[in-house]
């Protein structure tokens, strides 16, 4: 929920697949809530040594299609929206892509799309960004003709300030405060994937998402505090046109 969070603030939303694959990541599973309590749904992919890039990351096999198609009509299936989101998702998981970023790209549309957060995607690959860290992220800034760029939390261990405001980027560090919604199975159960908000909640997702938290980035913020900027999507991670 906290990346959907970035993404409805941020005008245009960087996916950055030319990253070393981190098995450790979300790249390839997330956590879905079962009645048995969570339950990681992983992508088997082929890894050939230690730097492969996400972009190059092929899936190893199909086996696990249908096994995650009935792991959330069984975890889902009474859900109240359900009926309502699961044909098109599951024609999304069933697909054949040679690609995971392929499989990810047509996931983040599909979540992006009934969400209602119109942001426009872009791959970094097509950047040719250079750098670490800090510097990875101002150089995207710089390429994108970003504004402003908002960082996780943990962006506040490594961002280096004085350089993006020396750019002319503004920051903001995300505080993100998983908020309490209705669940299938017992206790809420926070840090699952997009999936049980929407099929438990719908179209309040968005609200939802944002119930607690920032609502708006204003240009030249810096911080994290909510704005009192009532529209959603008034916020910058701007493209200067």
């Amino acid at each position: 929920m906290g990346f959907f969070h970035k993404a409805a603030l941020s005008d245009t939303l960087c996916v950055v697949d030319a990253a070393a694959y981190s098995r450790y990541d979300f790249i390839n599973r997330n956590r879905i809530k079962t009645a048995d309590g969570p339950l990681w749904l992983t992508v088997p992919v082929h890894v050939l040594g230690p730097q492969r890039r996400i972009r190059d990351l092929r899936i190893a096999d199909t086996s696990w299609q249908r096994k995650h198609v009935a792991a959330i009509r069984q975890s889902y299936g009474k859900s109240p929206y359900f009926n309502q989101y699961a044909i098109e998702l599951e024609s999304l998981l069933l697909k054949k892509r040679a690609f995971l970023c392929d499989l990810n790209n047509d996931l983040l549309r599909f979540f992006l799309r009934i969400l209602a957060i119109p942001v426009k995607m872009v791959a970094s690959s097509d950047y040719h960004l250079t750098g670490k860290g800090s510097e990875f992220v101002l150089d995207m800034c710089r390429k994108l003709g970003a504004a402003t760029f908002i960082f996780g939390s943990h962006g506040r261990d490594y961002a280096d300030v004085a350089a993006f405001r020396g750019a002319g980027v503004e920051v903001v560090f995300q505080e993100y405060h998983h908020p309490v919604y209705p669940q299938l199975h017992g206790e809420f159960l926070p840090g699952l994937s997009v999936i049980d908000l929407v099929f438990n909640a719908g179209p309040r997702s968005l609200e939802i998402i944002f119930s607690g938290n920032l609502t708006a980035v204003r240009p030249g913020e810096i911080g994290g505090g909510k704005s009192q900027e009532n529209h959603p999507l008034a916020a910058h991670l701007g493209i200067k046109d």
